[in-house]
């Protein structure tokens, strides 16, 4: 490590984040702005057509949110001339070369200042466009490490990844790289330029048929599910983010490089505010259904590990990461930041919990009646599954609102085309089912020696935690993360 105390790291440093206004991003950003108030700047690249719309984005998307209010109780009149001396947004686009800054000044700024880069730009959808996914998730990554070996004082680079790179591999996944041109299924031949070639030729081939953009956009989304599970991935966006690991790590040259891989996010466990969570991340959308009286069966495996881990733990990671490895040139570390070995829990722990929450704190209804929650039925096959469906659900169509995952968004509306509906549903229900049935278990030993020489060298690890043995998952759920989804998702 360069130094023993992160925060020392973080003085006048200049750290460029992509993905700006994701949900990681800006608690990345306040914790370092918190910590370190005297970081030199924090550049938040955001999709923006200009420097007015990106600093529109900056007030509404991230500064207007309840994160920020410790920051600002901190700095009081002061907040606002810290936040124009210590943030610039960078309106750009990691899908395209140089991540597409047309301001000149600022991109020659950013190139001789820029000591951390932390690309957390991605298409997290599992059903995206494979043209959509590729070049966010592959080709942006490989932009993001273009721009960063023209940076002259970058001390690394961290690709936020995904743990499920792994696909459905079962077991003990370890810390280790994807070689260039490896399939989890082991079939040869894996290119990435043939795949980025296939989707061009489809898009030409639809275009010269005069395809309609509904079309279009169903042809991509099939096409992406047929590629990833050709190659023996569950879904475009693991398969997408394990194509970009792989250009990195053969395109990496001498540039400290670090993938980090946390596997399920959930809400903040401490800081700034335990529980801020933003959206309906995958974990609650079962939770939501369930509240609110949608959920009367879950389709999965019970004893399944669920691998958790709350969102100001990866943010933690980070940080220590980037500081373990300033100036680590040509070395490649990977850490998987969840908890499935040091603190696992099961689908099964989860739902008793919930349901306690639930029945303690009932949602309520329109007509102001409270939701009356009860143990769901737990169907453990895709055939007990399809089962279920047409004994209870054919009518009325409302049953479709059964739906786990994020199903039950698509189904709270009027049911207009059933069969529509149903080929929807068992199209989700396949792409999440690797999940609901998952039989992986991530190696951490990497990060824990990351832990452990934190605190043999002083590092703050009272303020840079991220061990998620601390973590009293019952606690944190009915205390924490449950009420945070309640306050900030359902308001």
């Amino acid at each position: 490590m360069e130094s023993s105390s992160l925060v020392k790291f973080l003085e006048n440093k200049a750290i460029l984040v992509t993905g700006g206004a994701g949900f990681l991003a800006k608690i990345f950003a306040e914790k370092v702005l918190r910590s370190q108030p005297k970081v030199k700047k924090v550049y938040l690249l955001l999709r923006a057509d200009d420097d007015k719309a990106a600093s529109l984005r900056l007030q509404n998307e991230i500064l207007g949110k309840d994160l920020f209010k410790v920051l600002k109780q901190k700095m009081g009149a002061n907040f606002n001339s810290f936040i124009s001396e210590k943030v610039t947004v960078v309106p750009g686009d990691i899908t395209l070369e140089d991540m597409a800054i047309k301001d000149l000044k600022l991109k020659e700024e950013l190139l001789s200042d820029i000591d951390v880069i932390v690309n957390l730009a991605a298409n997290t959808n599992f059903d995206e466009r494979y043209d959509v996914s590729l070049s966010l998730n592959t080709f942006g990554a490989k932009h993001v490490l273009d721009f960063a070996k023209k940076c002259n004082k970058l001390k690394v680079l961290i690709q936020v990844s995904t743990a499920y790179v792994s696909g459905e591999t079962a077991g003990l996944v370890k810390e280790v790289p994807y070689d260039m041109g490896e399939s989890l299924n082991g079939r040869p031949g894996l290119d990435i330029q043939l795949e980025d070639k296939l989707i061009k030729d489809k898009l030409e081939e639809l275009h010269s048929e005069g395809a309609s953009q509904d079309v279009i956009k169903l042809t991509m989304k099939d096409l992406a599910i047929e590629r990833a599970n050709h190659w023996g991935w569950p879904n475009v966006y693991v398969f997408t983010k394990a194509l970009g690991e792989m250009l990195l790590m053969q395109e990496k040259e001498d540039i400290p490089l670090v993938f980090l891989r946390p596997t399920i996010v959930t809400s903040t466990f401490k800081e700034p505010v335990p529980g801020w969570v933003e959206g309906i991340r995958t974990i609650d959308s079962l939770a939501v259904a369930y509240g609110k009286g949608r959920l009367p069966c879950f389709l999965g495996d019970p004893n399944s590990v669920v691998d958790l881990i709350p969102a100001d733990m990866v943010v933690n990671a980070i940080l220590v990461a980037a500081m373990a490895h300033a100036n680590d040139k040509g070395n490649l570390t990977i850490y998987h930041v969840g908890s499935s070995v040091k603190n696992p829990v099961n689908f099964n722990s989860l739902h008793e919990v919930t349901y306690q929450y639930f029945k303690n704190h009932p949602c309520i209804n329109k007509d102001g009646t409270p939701v009356i929650v009860g143990h769901v039925k737990v169907l453990g096959s895709m055939a007990s599954f399809k089962t279920y469906l047409s004994l209870h659900y054919l009518l009325p169509l409302k049953g479709l609102e059964i739906a786990n995952m994020m199903l039950f968004q698509y189904f709270k509306g009027t049911c207009m085309d059933m069969r529509r509906k149903l080929n929807h549903l068992m199209r989700l229900i396949e792409i999440y089912r690797p999940y609901l049935f998952y039989k992986g278990i991530y190696d951490d030993t990497n990060t824990e020696k990351l832990r452990m020489t934190s605190r043999e060298r002083g590092v703050e690890t009272d303020m840079f935690y991220f061990d998620p043995k601390t973590v009293d998952w019952k606690d944190y759920f009915m205390n924490t993360h449950l009420p945070g989804v309640v306050k900030y998702v359902l308001k």
